[in-house]
């Protein structure tokens, strides 16, 4: 049976601001319930110590560890945990695919669980609706049933989101690679946004790949950067075939891939244990799906049929201007359960309403506007800051300083690429019960913004660096949206200054495309 944690009076404690707890605190199970026996605790840390100390011991008795945490006084308390737990429940899945855990996942555990919350708490919502469907095509090919996860990390469960590079749909097809499986994309329908076809489309895909490496932690690998990519990692590492051996070997978007899968994998079976809630979705649980040949607008179906149109849209991601073609080939609409019988009692209606104003050949000469996915705008409760780019500044730093991501930045400033200019003025969205923390930023030091994320600046202090030989470094073609910082993080062990020293650049700003970059080759 799952033990439930309850932090017996710590509320209280904790706005009274008591002393630090005791050495004699501890946590006993009573009735299925775990409490702090001690009143003296002050602070976060104090918890996760005293939960720590319990968890060791119940690991040295061989008794039972789970447990689920339920804080209802603090939606902001984020309990943290040892090694050994993580460990534990990732062992305690019954998975497949392999749960490896080291300083890699775990990091990404720690995104999942610190940074990125609320998109945590979205996705669980959107789980509800888009899990069953996954689960049940995996289980109808005997595949896996936890790579209904990868689609969280490739699109976050967003079927319209599309990426730099064209990657469609929730499972994150490219043109090429869709038409290869036989997914339909025309001007009128786009499958990589329909979440059953697509999901039926990436387990050929999966399959195929699973056929070539036989073990599912190369084939996620692969689902990412392509079999090439990662035949060219085995090659390199000596015919190497674990994932783990070979990870340096792969291109650096790919080897978080792998640590980001095992994390998702464990923060949406563990959420509880992290005070994560689930935010519940708009999407209708129960759904069913009608077939017709008839050319109907997504809007006839709402005005008949008193339907909201983003709901309609939101269950019919694939159709590119609200229209079903029709005429000589059947397509899917997919509507609550309880409409469906409507649906078909009123087809001919809906068929007919404003047909000539829908259909007209004018309106649909224009030529469609594709919605690409962006961040959601920040609710009525974000406040708008203001952040002056300063030297040295790039986009990374600006992210972790705000705690926010890259992209996130791009869109609310309408920046392309990655290039800022000193004296710009960026806008950043925090939520009002924090921005106190983050409006200081402005008028900080850098090592001041450093500190504030855990990192300590090293004086600086004269750095003398060889010049490079013939045949020790390669060389780095400068690509439009390039930055110092982005390509260091190409090449392992690799950092801005050395690359900077390297090639003789004082200012990082002043580089430009097409610009050939010595860039030492290291173990």
């Amino acid at each position: 049976m799952i033990k439930k944690i309850l932090y017996s009076i710590i509320t209280l404690l904790l706005l009274n601001n008591l002393t630090n707890a005791s050495n004699n605190d501890t946590l006993n199970i009573q009735n299925n319930i775990l409490t702090i026996d001690s009143l003296n605790i002050q602070s976060k840390s104090t918890i996760d110590s005293l939960i720590n100390k319990w968890y060791n011991k119940q690991m040295s008795q061989g008794s039972d560890t789970s447990f689920v945490v339920d804080i209802p006084y603090d939606i902001d308390f984020v309990p943290d945990f040892p090694d050994s737990i993580y460990i534990n429940r990732l062992s305690n899945l019954p998975m497949v695919i392999d749960m490896s855990y080291n300083k890699i996942v775990r990091n990404y555990i720690h995104m999942y669980t610190h940074k990125k919350r609320q998109l945590v708490e979205n996705i669980l919502g959107l789980s509800d609706y888009y899990f069953p469907i996954f689960e049940q095509i995996l289980d109808a090919n005997n595949m896996p049933l936890e790579l209904k996860y990868l689609p969280v990390i490739e699109s976050a469960l967003n079927p319209s989101a599309v990426s730099r590079v064209g990657a469609t749909g929730m499972w994150q097809f490219m043109y090429s690679t869709g038409k290869m499986y036989k997914l339909e994309i025309n001007s009128f329908v786009d499958e990589r946004r329909d979440p059953i076809k697509s999901t039926y489309a990436a387990i050929k895909f999966l399959k195929d790949l699973y056929n070539i490496y036989h073990d599912w932690t190369l084939v996620i690998a692969a689902y990412n950067c392509g079999p090439g990519n990662v035949n060219k990692a085995i090659r390199r590492s000596g015919g190497k075939k674990d994932y783990w051996d070979i990870y340096y070997h792969l291109p650096r978007e790919t080897r978080g891939y792998v640590p980001a899968f095992i994390a998702a994998t464990y923060t949406l079976n563990y959420y509880k244990e992290h005070n994560l809630k689930v935010k519940k979705s708009d999407l209708p649980i129960l759904c069913d799906t009608v077939m017709t040949n008839k050319r109907i607008h997504l809007k006839q179906i709402s005005y008949v049929m008193d339907m909201p149109i983003s709901e309609l849209r939101a269950l019919n991601p694939q159709y590119r201007r609200d229209i079903l073609p029709g005429i000589d080939k059947y397509y899917s609409i997919r509507l609550p359960f309880d409409k469906t019988c409507l649906f078909i009692d009123l087809q001919d209606s809906i068929m007919h309403y404003k047909d000539s104003i829908y259909f007209n050949p004018a309106a649909l000469s224009k030529t469609p506007h594709y919605t690409r996915y962006f961040p959601g705008p920040p609710t009525k409760n974000h406040v708008k800051l203001i952040y002056t780019v300063k030297s040295g500044d790039n986009l990374g730093y600006i992210a972790e300083w705000y705690n926010v991501s890259t992209s996130n930045i791009r869109h609310w400033n309408n920046i392309r690429g990655n290039k800022i200019r000193v004296g710009q003025k960026l806008t950043i969205y925090k939520h009002k019960s924090k921005v106190y923390k983050y409006k200081k930023i402005n008028s900080m030091t850098f090592s001041q913004k450093q500190a504030s994320i855990g990192k300590t600046v090293k004086e600086k202090s004269p750095i003398i660096i060889e010049p490079l030989k013939e045949g020790e470094y390669e060389l780095y073609t400068i690509k439009r949206g390039d930055t110092i910082w982005e390509i260091a993080k190409k090449f392992p062990n690799v950092t801005e200054t050395e690359i900077m020293n390297w090639n003789g650049i004082s200012d990082a700003s002043k580089i430009s495309v097409g610009q050939q970059l010595k860039i030492k080759i290291k173990g």
